[in-house]
């Protein structure tokens, strides 16, 4: 089977729980087609992940779609998000969105940034392709 039949592995994956939160809040946003993620420099552990509402999809966005909805991965983020899920999780004392990234290799006390490492070259190779 040569590259070009093969099928590409998507960047990362939804949960139920994620699907179903970023379909009420998105039916809130009039004029959002999808949820833009990606990462950035930031806080004590090196990286904070980011969360847009985006009404247009940019030229070089990985584009997922997954259980009705629509996640943009912002180019640079892709090597950092490869193999992640995204989940929504509400226990006694707070909800939010979480990543269980294997690209993780630490996080700060408070849970707002992460230490992450760009994914191995061949797990990046699988994605492009």
């Amino acid at each position: 089977m040569t590259t070009a039949n093969r099928p590409r592995p998507k960047v990362m994956s939804l949960s139920d729980s994620a699907a179903k939160r970023v379909a009420e809040i998105m039916a809130n946003r009039p004029g959002a087609i999808a949820l833009k993620l990606g990462v950035t420099k930031g806080g004590c552990a090196g990286m904070e992940y980011t969360m847009e509402w985006a009404e247009e999809i940019g030229k070089f966005d990985e584009v997922i779609e997954e259980k009705g909805i629509k996640i943009l991965i912002d180019p640079m983020a892709v090597m950092y998000l490869l193999g992640t899920e995204m989940d929504y999780q509400v226990d006694k004392l707070s909800s939010g969105f979480v990543f269980n990234n294997p690209n993780q290799q630490g996080a700060c006390g408070c849970g707002e940034s992460v230490n992450l490492v760009p994914a191995a070259p061949d797990r990046l190779a699988e994605v492009k392709g």
